[in-house]
């Protein structure tokens, strides 16, 4: 079984990245927000426990979020492997997914980091407006308005949302980039961190995840 964990802050743009690795290497993403909702729909134990928990808004215990990623990890999809998207989140429940993944003759194989810079990650995520009437996005950089602060597409005034202000994304990411480095030091101390540059095209990020996990670089069969 291959298990891949893939690791990013947010804006790195590891969900997108996920879904593109998934398809190419035939494994299927697994997320914990999408194991949650699954299992609190189906009413399984775990799922009920889960439940529980985020209803009252407390983090779910690490112990029933592993046992529900070894349900899934049974799913007749799994048995070739996963890419685990938003897990382990931090070092307790990377050393939890270690001792689990022992139990079954198994380990993770890669821990894959798209790396960017806090400074990139804060101009991304702090770089979207709305638009007053239809909830039209626009991003400073990445997609502009033709007109700075209206609206393409109806012409009414762009806003942004309270969390999305520099200075709320920024202490965000400090709470956020603090646990990331502790899961991302356990990797590397094990020797299975890889790391590439997130700056990248978003086709380049996924060629050099490829040639992390793929004995043929991927760029030389798909030019």
């Amino acid at each position: 079984m291959r298990v891949l964990v893939l690791l990013g802050a947010p804006g790195a743009g590891k969900g997108t990245q996920a879904h593109v690795l998934s398809r190419h290497l035939g494994l299927p993403r697994v997320a914990t927000g999408d194991l949650f909702r699954a299992a609190a729909r189906n009413g399984t134990p775990l799922g009920i426990a889960a439940k529980a928990y985020m209803e009252r808004g407390e983090l779910v215990p690490d112990e029933v979020t592993v046992g529900m990623l070894l349900e899934r990890l049974g799913a007749a999809d799994a048995q070739r492997g996963v890419i685990l998207d938003g897990f382990p989140r931090t070092r307790s429940q990377a050393e939890a997914l270690d001792r689990t993944l022992v139990e079954r003759g198994a380990a993770v194989e890669a821990a894959l980091l798209v790396d960017v810079p806090a400074e990139e990650l804060l101009l991304r995520l702090s770089g979207r407006w709305l638009c007053e009437a239809a909830g039209h996005t626009f991003h400073e950089t990445a997609y502009p308005p033709r007109v700075p602060g209206v609206c393409d597409i109806c012409g009414s005034r762009l806003v942004q949302r309270a969390d999305d202000r520099p200075e709320v994304v920024r202490a965000r990411l400090e709470n956020q980039l603090s646990a990331l480095a502790d899961v991302v030091d356990h990797y590397r101390t094990a020797g299975v961190l890889q790391a590439v540059d997130g700056r990248r095209p978003i086709a380049a990020v996924t060629n050099d995840l490829l040639d992390c996990v793929e004995p043929v670089p991927y760029w030389r069969t798909h030019p």
